[in-house]
């Protein structure tokens, strides 16, 4: 079962924030929180913090499973662009320059890694009991 966390309208390029995001797609929870805790980028602090508030919300989907036999991993991180704040600045010969602040929105989506394979196999064996069933 999955577990979703969203961070809207953090400041910072989404551009940016995508360096870090990538060093983290597909790894291991435990891995992805080493890598982010040691990383200096800027949005890596932010990113850690969205993960952690992702694995709380597995935790709470799945109270009943220990979280270290899940085998949690990313499974999706997106950061797209949010809203953009837009002002002028003063230039030489009364022009003006543009300057934009940009801001992103960063979405991740944890899963354990027994989650799909388990179900699977429940549903497999209830469909080959009710065949039994029905042949008898």
């Amino acid at each position: 079962m999955e577990a979703v966390a969203k961070l809207r309208n953090y400041s910072g390029s989404a551009r940016k924030a995508r360096l870090v995001a990538d060093t983290i797609r597909g790894l291991e929870v435990e891995k992805a929180l080493a890598i982010l805790k040691y990383t200096k980028k800027h949005a890596a602090k932010p990113i850690e913090k969205l993960l952690l508030s992702a694995i709380a919300n597995w935790q709470a989907k799945n109270a009943d499973t220990m979280l270290e036999q899940s085998g949690l991993y990313v499974k999706t991180i997106m950061v797209d662009g949010g809203r953009m704040l837009k002002r002028f600045r003063p230039a030489p010969y009364g022009k003006a320059h543009r300057i934009r602040k940009r801001s992103n929105h960063v979405t991740i989506v944890v899963d354990s890694k027994g989650g799909p394979t388990v179900v699977g196999e429940a549903l497999k064996a209830m469909s080959e009991l009710d065949n039994n069933e029905n042949e008898s």
